[in-house]
Protein backbone atom coordinates (compact mmCIF):
# COMPACT_ATOMS: atom_id res chain seq x y z
CA UNK A 1 0.00 0.00 0.00
CA UNK A 2 1.02 3.71 -0.29
CA UNK A 3 1.49 5.13 2.64
CA UNK A 4 1.25 8.66 4.38
CA UNK A 5 2.80 8.10 7.97
CA UNK A 6 1.88 10.82 10.74
CA UNK A 7 3.55 11.49 14.10
CA UNK A 8 6.17 13.48 15.88
CA UNK A 9 7.99 12.35 19.09
CA UNK A 10 11.19 9.68 19.41
CA UNK A 11 7.84 7.38 20.28
CA UNK A 12 6.89 7.12 16.96
CA UNK A 13 10.27 6.25 15.30
CA UNK A 14 10.12 2.72 15.96
CA UNK A 15 6.73 2.78 14.08
CA UNK A 16 8.20 4.18 11.27
CA UNK A 17 11.24 2.15 10.97
CA UNK A 18 8.82 -0.89 10.80
CA UNK A 19 6.93 0.43 8.12
CA UNK A 20 10.29 1.88 6.19
CA UNK A 21 11.59 -1.78 6.37
CA UNK A 22 8.42 -3.73 4.70
CA UNK A 23 8.50 -4.68 1.68
CA UNK A 24 5.00 -4.67 1.55
CA UNK A 25 4.77 -0.96 1.46
CA UNK A 26 5.69 2.33 0.67
CA UNK A 27 5.57 5.80 2.66
CA UNK A 28 5.46 7.98 -0.05
CA UNK A 29 5.33 10.97 2.68
CA UNK A 30 5.36 11.94 6.51
CA UNK A 31 3.20 14.36 8.24
CA UNK A 32 4.80 15.48 11.59
CA UNK A 33 3.69 19.15 13.78
CA UNK A 34 5.87 22.14 12.95
CA UNK A 35 9.22 22.42 13.91
CA UNK A 36 9.51 23.77 17.45
CA UNK A 37 11.91 25.42 19.85
CA UNK A 38 14.50 22.94 21.94
CA UNK A 39 17.27 23.82 23.90
CA UNK A 40 19.20 26.45 25.55
CA UNK A 41 19.20 28.50 22.85
CA UNK A 42 15.67 27.99 21.53
CA UNK A 43 16.29 26.69 18.87
CA UNK A 44 13.81 25.49 16.05
CA UNK A 45 14.70 21.99 15.73
CA UNK A 46 12.63 19.76 13.60
CA UNK A 47 10.46 16.22 15.37
CA UNK A 48 12.19 13.14 16.10
CA UNK A 49 10.19 11.77 12.34
CA UNK A 50 10.96 14.67 10.77
CA UNK A 51 14.21 13.88 11.27
CA UNK A 52 14.31 10.33 10.36
CA UNK A 53 12.01 10.67 7.64
CA UNK A 54 15.01 13.40 6.11
CA UNK A 55 17.30 10.93 6.41
CA UNK A 56 15.27 8.72 4.82
CA UNK A 57 14.70 10.95 2.04
CA UNK A 58 10.70 10.85 2.28
CA UNK A 59 9.08 14.07 1.55
CA UNK A 60 7.79 15.88 4.83
CA UNK A 61 4.52 18.03 5.67
CA UNK A 62 4.38 20.23 8.48
CA UNK A 63 0.75 21.79 8.48
CA UNK A 64 0.43 24.67 11.38
CA UNK A 65 -3.14 23.27 11.28
CA UNK A 66 -4.25 19.81 9.49
CA UNK A 67 -7.27 22.14 7.78
CA UNK A 68 -5.09 24.40 6.09
CA UNK A 69 -5.98 23.98 2.64
CA UNK A 70 -2.45 23.80 1.55
CA UNK A 71 -2.32 20.47 3.26
CA UNK A 72 -4.97 19.08 2.13
CA UNK A 73 -3.95 19.44 -1.56
CA UNK A 74 -0.62 18.10 -1.24
CA UNK A 75 -2.14 14.78 0.49
CA UNK A 76 -4.62 14.40 -1.85
CA UNK A 77 -2.21 14.63 -4.44
CA UNK A 78 0.21 12.26 -2.90
CA UNK A 79 -3.06 10.15 -3.15
CA UNK A 80 -2.22 7.51 -0.07
CA UNK A 81 -3.95 4.59 0.53
CA UNK A 82 -3.96 4.66 4.44
CA UNK A 83 -3.14 7.05 6.77
CA UNK A 84 -1.00 4.78 9.66
CA UNK A 85 -0.93 7.60 12.89
CA UNK A 86 1.49 7.63 16.40
CA UNK A 87 1.49 10.23 18.27
CA UNK A 88 1.07 13.00 16.11
CA UNK A 89 -0.56 15.60 18.40
CA UNK A 90 -3.51 17.26 16.40
CA UNK A 91 -6.68 16.69 15.65
CA UNK A 92 -7.43 15.61 11.67
CA UNK A 93 -10.70 17.25 10.32
CA UNK A 94 -13.27 15.63 8.46
CA UNK A 95 -11.51 16.92 5.33
CA UNK A 96 -8.11 14.92 6.08
CA UNK A 97 -9.79 12.06 7.53
CA UNK A 98 -11.67 10.92 3.88
CA UNK A 99 -8.33 11.21 1.39
CA UNK A 100 -7.17 8.00 1.91
CA UNK A 101 -9.56 5.04 0.53
CA UNK A 102 -8.74 3.10 3.77
CA UNK A 103 -8.67 5.66 6.54
CA UNK A 104 -6.46 6.62 8.89
CA UNK A 105 -5.06 3.75 11.64
CA UNK A 106 -3.99 5.00 14.76
CA UNK A 107 -1.80 3.01 16.86
CA UNK A 108 -2.79 4.01 20.52
CA UNK A 109 -0.81 2.73 23.74
CA UNK A 110 -3.77 1.38 25.43
CA UNK A 111 -6.10 -1.64 25.54
CA UNK A 112 -8.79 0.29 24.43
CA UNK A 113 -11.54 1.29 25.29
CA UNK A 114 -9.25 1.94 28.30
CA UNK A 115 -7.57 5.49 28.64
CA UNK A 116 -8.54 7.01 25.86
CA UNK A 117 -6.89 10.48 25.58
CA UNK A 118 -3.06 11.94 25.30
CA UNK A 119 -1.77 10.10 28.56
CA UNK A 120 -2.31 6.76 28.45
CA UNK A 121 0.48 4.93 30.25
CA UNK A 122 0.87 7.50 32.56
CA UNK A 123 -2.50 7.10 33.80
CA UNK A 124 -1.74 3.04 33.52
CA UNK A 125 0.61 2.96 36.19
CA UNK A 126 -1.24 6.02 38.42
CA UNK A 127 -4.21 3.68 38.63
CA UNK A 128 -1.82 0.59 39.74
CA UNK A 129 -2.73 -1.58 36.26
CA UNK A 130 -1.45 -4.96 36.55
CA UNK A 131 -1.56 -5.16 32.53
CA UNK A 132 -1.35 -2.64 29.46
CA UNK A 133 -1.24 -2.56 25.53
CA UNK A 134 -1.34 -0.91 22.45
CA UNK A 135 -4.41 -0.93 19.83
CA UNK A 136 -4.75 0.10 16.01
CA UNK A 137 -8.47 1.60 15.33
CA UNK A 138 -9.61 3.33 12.65
CA UNK A 139 -9.83 6.80 13.56
CA UNK A 140 -13.07 8.65 13.37
CA UNK A 141 -14.27 12.10 15.01
CA UNK A 142 -14.53 11.24 18.36
CA UNK A 143 -11.85 10.97 21.04
CA UNK A 144 -10.21 7.55 20.03
CA UNK A 145 -13.55 5.97 20.06
CA UNK A 146 -12.77 4.08 16.72
CA UNK A 147 -13.32 0.44 15.52
CA UNK A 148 -10.28 -1.74 16.43
CA UNK A 149 -8.20 -3.80 14.52
CA UNK A 150 -5.82 -5.45 16.84
CA UNK A 151 -4.05 -5.52 20.09
CA UNK A 152 -0.64 -6.30 22.15
CA UNK A 153 -0.25 -6.67 25.95
CA UNK A 154 2.20 -5.78 28.30
CA UNK A 155 2.86 -6.58 32.12
CA UNK A 156 3.42 -3.22 34.04
CA UNK A 157 6.52 -4.35 36.35
CA UNK A 158 6.81 -3.13 39.63
CA UNK A 159 9.52 -0.80 39.35
CA UNK A 160 8.38 0.73 35.40
CA UNK A 161 8.43 4.53 34.80
CA UNK A 162 5.97 5.69 32.28
CA UNK A 163 9.21 6.15 30.08
CA UNK A 164 10.07 2.83 30.62
CA UNK A 165 7.10 1.75 29.60
CA UNK A 166 6.12 3.26 26.49
CA UNK A 167 9.40 2.64 25.36
CA UNK A 168 8.56 -1.40 25.03
CA UNK A 169 5.54 -0.73 23.86
CA UNK A 170 6.73 1.76 21.19
CA UNK A 171 8.55 -1.42 20.09
CA UNK A 172 5.68 -4.05 20.20
CA UNK A 173 3.42 -1.39 19.16
CA UNK A 174 5.30 -0.73 15.64
CA UNK A 175 5.32 -4.60 15.01
CA UNK A 176 1.48 -4.37 15.24
CA UNK A 177 0.84 -1.54 13.25
CA UNK A 178 2.63 -3.14 10.70
CA UNK A 179 1.33 -6.14 11.05
CA UNK A 180 -2.08 -4.02 10.94
CA UNK A 181 -1.31 -2.50 7.55
CA UNK A 182 -0.67 -5.98 6.01
CA UNK A 183 -3.92 -7.20 7.20
CA UNK A 184 -6.05 -4.27 5.83
CA UNK A 185 -4.01 -4.38 2.73
CA UNK A 186 -5.07 -8.32 2.24
CA UNK A 187 -8.49 -7.81 3.09
CA UNK A 188 -8.06 -10.19 6.36
CA UNK A 189 -8.73 -7.69 8.69
CA UNK A 190 -12.35 -6.14 10.34
CA UNK A 191 -12.19 -3.44 12.43
CA UNK A 192 -14.47 -4.34 15.80
CA UNK A 193 -16.52 -1.85 17.42
CA UNK A 194 -15.14 -0.99 21.05
CA UNK A 195 -17.11 -1.89 23.68
CA UNK A 196 -19.37 0.26 25.41
CA UNK A 197 -18.66 -0.50 28.92
CA UNK A 198 -14.63 0.08 30.23
CA UNK A 199 -14.40 3.46 29.13
CA UNK A 200 -11.92 5.48 30.92
CA UNK A 201 -10.39 9.05 30.48
CA UNK A 202 -6.10 9.62 30.39
CA UNK A 203 -5.73 13.65 29.70
CA UNK A 204 -2.53 15.34 29.77
CA UNK A 205 -0.95 15.11 33.16
CA UNK A 206 -0.41 18.43 34.25
CA UNK A 207 2.58 19.72 36.82
CA UNK A 208 0.05 20.28 39.56
CA UNK A 209 -1.09 16.45 39.30
CA UNK A 210 2.86 15.95 39.64
CA UNK A 211 2.54 17.35 42.88
CA UNK A 212 3.29 14.47 45.66
CA UNK A 213 0.56 14.74 48.26
CA UNK A 214 2.52 13.08 51.11
CA UNK A 215 -0.49 12.48 53.91
CA UNK A 216 -1.73 9.86 50.55
CA UNK A 217 0.01 6.39 51.29
CA UNK A 218 3.27 4.80 50.04
CA UNK A 219 2.08 2.87 47.31
CA UNK A 220 0.20 6.12 45.89
CA UNK A 221 3.30 8.37 46.18
CA UNK A 222 5.35 5.88 44.48
CA UNK A 223 3.03 5.65 41.65
CA UNK A 224 3.04 9.34 41.41
CA UNK A 225 6.85 9.51 40.96
CA UNK A 226 6.94 6.38 38.53
CA UNK A 227 3.41 7.99 36.63
CA UNK A 228 5.12 11.65 36.34
CA UNK A 229 8.26 10.05 35.13
CA UNK A 230 10.38 11.33 32.45
CA UNK A 231 8.02 14.09 32.46
CA UNK A 232 6.59 16.03 33.80
CA UNK A 233 8.09 14.88 36.79
CA UNK A 234 6.71 14.11 40.07
CA UNK A 235 7.69 17.18 42.73
CA UNK A 236 7.63 18.78 46.09
CA UNK A 237 8.82 21.55 47.80
CA UNK A 238 11.78 21.69 50.59
CA UNK A 239 12.36 25.28 52.16
CA UNK A 240 9.45 26.93 49.83
CA UNK A 241 11.85 25.78 46.91
CA UNK A 242 10.51 23.19 44.36
CA UNK A 243 12.36 19.80 44.22
CA UNK A 244 12.22 17.01 41.74
CA UNK A 245 11.94 13.13 42.73
CA UNK A 246 14.01 12.58 39.65
CA UNK A 247 13.92 8.74 40.81
CA UNK A 248 11.74 6.69 41.87
CA UNK A 249 11.30 5.77 45.42
CA UNK A 250 11.85 2.35 47.46
CA UNK A 251 9.07 1.47 49.42
CA UNK A 252 9.46 0.11 52.73
CA UNK A 253 8.07 -2.53 55.08
CA UNK A 254 7.62 -0.86 58.46
CA UNK A 255 4.87 1.51 59.55
CA UNK A 256 6.09 4.91 59.96
CA UNK A 257 6.61 6.97 62.75
CA UNK A 258 7.46 9.61 60.70
CA UNK A 259 4.81 12.38 59.84
CA UNK A 260 3.52 12.97 56.61
CA UNK A 261 6.35 14.66 54.65
CA UNK A 262 9.00 14.51 57.91
CA UNK A 263 12.38 13.43 56.67
CA UNK A 264 14.89 11.43 58.37
CA UNK A 265 18.73 10.58 57.41
CA UNK A 266 20.94 8.42 57.68
CA UNK A 267 24.42 7.89 56.15
CA UNK A 268 23.10 6.83 53.07
CA UNK A 269 19.88 7.14 52.62
CA UNK A 270 16.87 10.09 53.79
CA UNK A 271 13.49 8.50 54.45
CA UNK A 272 10.08 10.30 54.58
CA UNK A 273 7.22 9.57 56.27
CA UNK A 274 3.00 9.26 54.45
CA UNK A 275 0.38 8.55 54.73
CA UNK A 276 1.28 5.09 55.68
CA UNK A 277 4.46 3.52 55.29
CA UNK A 278 8.15 5.39 54.62
CA UNK A 279 9.50 5.77 51.53
CA UNK A 280 13.52 6.02 50.88
CA UNK A 281 14.32 8.74 47.98
CA UNK A 282 16.48 7.76 45.05
CA UNK A 283 17.82 10.48 43.41
CA UNK A 284 16.06 14.24 43.44
CA UNK A 285 16.58 17.76 41.49
CA UNK A 286 16.80 20.99 43.65
CA UNK A 287 15.87 23.73 41.53
CA UNK A 288 18.50 25.48 39.39
CA UNK A 289 20.46 22.18 40.09
CA UNK A 290 21.75 19.13 38.62
CA UNK A 291 20.26 15.80 39.72
CA UNK A 292 22.07 14.03 42.53
CA UNK A 293 21.70 11.22 44.85
CA UNK A 294 19.00 12.29 47.94
CA UNK A 295 21.95 11.49 50.03
CA UNK A 296 24.30 14.55 48.74
CA UNK A 297 21.46 16.56 48.19
CA UNK A 298 20.73 15.98 52.56
CA UNK A 299 24.30 16.43 53.27
CA UNK A 300 24.18 19.72 50.95
CA UNK A 301 21.54 21.37 52.69
CA UNK A 302 21.59 19.80 56.27
CA UNK A 303 18.57 18.97 57.18
CA UNK A 304 17.51 20.00 60.42
CA UNK A 305 15.33 17.42 62.66
CA UNK A 306 11.51 17.82 62.06
CA UNK A 307 11.95 19.37 58.58
CA UNK A 308 9.75 18.53 55.79
CA UNK A 309 8.60 18.01 52.43
CA UNK A 310 5.74 19.52 51.42
CA UNK A 311 4.97 22.52 53.05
Amino acid sequence: MRLVFAGTPEVAVPALEALLASDRHQVAAVVTRPDAPAGRGRHLVASPVAQRAEEAGIEVLKPARPRDPDFLERLAAIAPDCCPVVAYGALLPKAALDIPRLGWVNLHFSLLPAWRGAAPVQHAVLAGDQVTGASTFRIEEGLDSGPVFGVVTEEIRPTDTSGALLERLSHSGARLLAATMDGIEDGALQAVPQPAEGITLAPKITVEDARIDWTAPALRVDRVVRGCAPAPGAWTTFRDERLKLAGPVRLLTDRSDLAPGELAVAKNSVRVGTGSHEVELGDVQPQGKKRMAAGDWARGVRIESGETLGR
